[in-house]
């Protein structure tokens, strides 16, 4: 696939997709800037890529031009590259295969387009951390100027960090709530496990490694036996044992209600940074 990647910003996520597109496209046709040039020029070095000197070249030279930088400097980001982008779509050589990409949560499709003044082919996207390790949930929100074809070639590159899944832009910031914030929650309750291990008696390592493949190996019986987690639940609890009492203590925890909470606290969020 003959395709050209710039990423505005360099921080984990974007590194972590341009690490996925490097195994699909080839990492000698991914660029990165950043206004800390260190930055770029180590999330480079660390799988092939180039540096690009500037934002605007970085329109000049990305067929998908990434935007992963934080929603709080998008829109200085878009105000810089507005004039590029304009450049670009007015060229009939180049114009068909220019596309933006952006990971900022709460900032509708709508709202860039309106920002910059222009119908650009915009893809909204949500990633994960997991796709570091080419584990990721990545949804993916096309505009309507994005072709078919271009959405997904787009998928299949970005497959390379991850599951991909395409839906209704509207989902967006419950996405983000979800899987996006999501691993945080995890990580929190694999700790919360393993210091219970530890407050049992099982050395720290033991109860850490235990519980982290405690929760990946549950995961993987929900994705691949296709069960509800409540009848894989309750598989394990059997009457008056040792599961139903500590599924009775998380209940008097309110587990289920904060992790709920949680997720809607982090949807919330999203909203607002739009």
């Amino acid at each position: 696939m003959k395709r050209t990647i710039s990423c505005i910003g360099s921080g984990n996520m974007g590194t972590a997709l341009m690490k996925g597109a490097a195994a699909v496209i080839g990492p000698e046709n991914i660029g990165f800037t950043d206004i800390e040039k260190p930055k770029a020029e180590t999330a480079a070095q660390t799988m092939g890529a180039r540096v690009i000197g500037s934002n605007t070249e970085a329109i000049q030279k990305g067929d998908y031009v990434f935007l992963a930088v934080k929603p709080q400097i998008l829109k200085a980001v878009l105000e810089e590259i507005t004039p590029a982008v304009k450049e670009r779509l007015s060229d009939k050589k180049t114009s068909k295969t220019f596309t933006l990409v952006s990971m900022a949560p709460g900032w509708s499709i709508e709202k860039i387009q309106t920002l910059m003044g222009l119908k650009v082919p915009t893809v909204r996207i949500m990633p994960n951390t997991p796709a570091l390790i080419s584990r990721g949930v990545i949804a993916v929100a096309p505009s309507v100027e994005v072709s078919e074809e271009r959405v997904t070639e787009l998928e299949k590159i970005l497959a390379g960090a991850g599951m991909v899944d395409r839906l209704d832009e509207k989902y967006l910031d419950a996405v983000t709530g979800l899987s996006g914030s999501g691993p945080a929650f995890v990580y929190l309750f694999i700790e919360a496990l393993a210091d219970g291990g530890v407050r049992a008696g099982l050395p720290r390592d033991k109860a850490l490694h235990y519980a982290a493949q405690t929760v990946l190996g549950s995961a993987a019986m929900v994705l691949e036996t296709g069960k509800h987690p409540g009848e894989l639940k309750d598989m394990v609890t059997s009457p008056g044992g040792t599961t139903i009492a500590g599924v009775a203590a998380l209940e008097n925890g309110a587990f289920r209600a904060a992790a709920i909470n949680a997720v809607e606290a982090a949807w919330r969020r999203s909203m607002e940074l739009g």
